[in-house]
């Protein structure tokens, strides 16, 4: 069992990352208002989807983890930063990804009840959030020093570095 959950641990935790970056990758650009093939309202929903999605592989992950006896974690360790055992300061940066990620996802439910500029700054949380979970793959995923999983991590990486140029860049840039 404990080979099956450590699998399905290490498989949701890059499935999430894979999400959350193809998300903040479409977010700014989205946010750069850059020509997309399909309509805003669909590339919105797509948006929303993939970020929905990655924190559905988060909580698998999380989930995962829990079961796995080889290097046990407790829930108080997942849900407390700072109370991990094992790669202690890659694991718990995990644990305030996913806990800023879930403020970012209780704001943009009260979207419509909460002013919008506090939604948008809120919002804007996404971006340490994605940073935060690449440093915690880079430094605590058990493949962080495969040649595959560094080709993950450099795309991903230079797609969100272009995607936030563009965001922040003062012209439109074609996507």
């Amino acid at each position: 069992m404990t080979g099956t959950v450590w699998y399905v641990a290490r498989a949701s935790g890059i499935v999430a990352y894979l999400l959350l970056s193809a998300s903040v990758v479409l977010g700014a650009l989205m946010a750069a208002r850059a020509r997309l093939s399909w309509p805003r309202f669909a590339v919105e929903e797509v948006h929303r989807f993939l970020a929905t999605l990655a924190g559905v592989f988060i909580v698998v992950h999380g989930g995962a983890l829990l079961l796995d006896t080889v290097v046990p974690f407790s829930l108080a360790q997942e849900l407390v930063p700072f109370t991990a055992g094992y790669r202690p300061f890659a694991v718990d940066l995990g644990v305030v990804t996913a806990e800023l990620l879930a403020a970012v996802g209780i704001s943009n439910a009260l979207r419509d009840r909460i002013p919008h500029r506090v939604w948008r700054r809120l919002h804007y949380l996404t971006l340490p959030v994605w940073g935060l979970a690449t440093l915690h793959g880079l430094l605590a995923g058990t493949d962080r020093l495969d040649p595959w999983f560094a080709a993950i991590a450099g795309a991903t990486i230079a797609a969100a570095a272009m995607a936030l140029v563009a965001r922040f860049s003062p012209r439109r840039v074609a996507a």
